[in-house]
């Protein structure tokens, strides 16, 4: 399956931009964004777990759509009317967690949990 902006609007909760919006050029924007690093880092992304790759696509994406940019607060007046926004931690661009990349890298568990020793032990019993 391949990320598409339906899937984000899923993810978010929210209506699905109209085919062709500029909300939905972005969105689809984004998400070639997320392949590219991904590509960048991992090589071919149709080799790598497809259910796991759609995850992280859509997670990254999802998160920049929340916080597009990193901004820390935006008010927008119009006439009587008041709009006020909070970001917490946007980096203003597409960004994969570390967690995100450990689930997609094929390699990331190997090595890592524990190691076994097979150097002989000083003064070891043998039979």
């Amino acid at each position: 399956m391949t990320v598409i902006t339906t899937d984000i609007a899923l993810a978010l909760g929210v209506p699905v931009p109209v085919a062709g919006s500029s909300e939905a050029l972005q969105w689809a924007l984004w998400i070639s964004d997320a392949l590219l690093l991904i590509e960048a880092r991992l090589g071919d992304p149709t080799a790598l777990d497809q259910p796991r790759l759609d995850y992280v696509v859509r997670e990254a994406v999802s998160a920049q759509v929340r916080r597009p940019d990193d901004s820390t607060s935006v008010e927008i007046a119009i006439d009587d009317g008041r709009v006020a926004r909070q970001y917490s931690s946007s980096r203003g661009r597409v960004f994969i967690r570390d967690e995100w990349w450990a689930l997609l890298d094929p390699n990331a568990g190997s090595g890592g949990a524990f190691a076994i020793d097979t150097a002989p032990v000083v003064g070891a019993i043998h039979n």
